[in-house]
């Protein structure tokens, strides 16, 4: 299973403008580090950035999810059919 597909970069939006484009002088990834929006610029903190996003950080994760399962679930059928494959007495649909 390629789990490569399953990674994500999920662009957050600024509250009050709905912008993407961020900018910081802090280049850790600590949450108490502050962000200014590049079209409006509102400054928040990240933690404040993430909250405001948690919509949408959710939505992909419940997609990433669903598709998670479901190439499981294939994979595990691929892995029952190669294994009875040459049984006369068990069928896998």
């Amino acid at each position: 299973m390629d789990e490569s597909k399953y990674d994500r970069a999920i662009p957050f939006h600024c509250p009050t403008c709905a912008g993407t484009h961020f900018s910081s002088d802090d280049s850790s990834e600590d949450d108490a580090a502050f962000v200014t929006c590049a079209s409006c610029g509102r400054v928040m903190t990240r933690a404040e950035l993430r909250e405001a996003n948690s919509e949408n950080i959710e939505e992909h994760v419940q997609e990433i999810g669903k598709q998670v399962t479901k190439d499981v679930a294939d994979e595990l059928r691929k892995m029952l059919k190669n294994t009875f494959k040459n049984s006369k007495n068990i069928t896998i649909k």
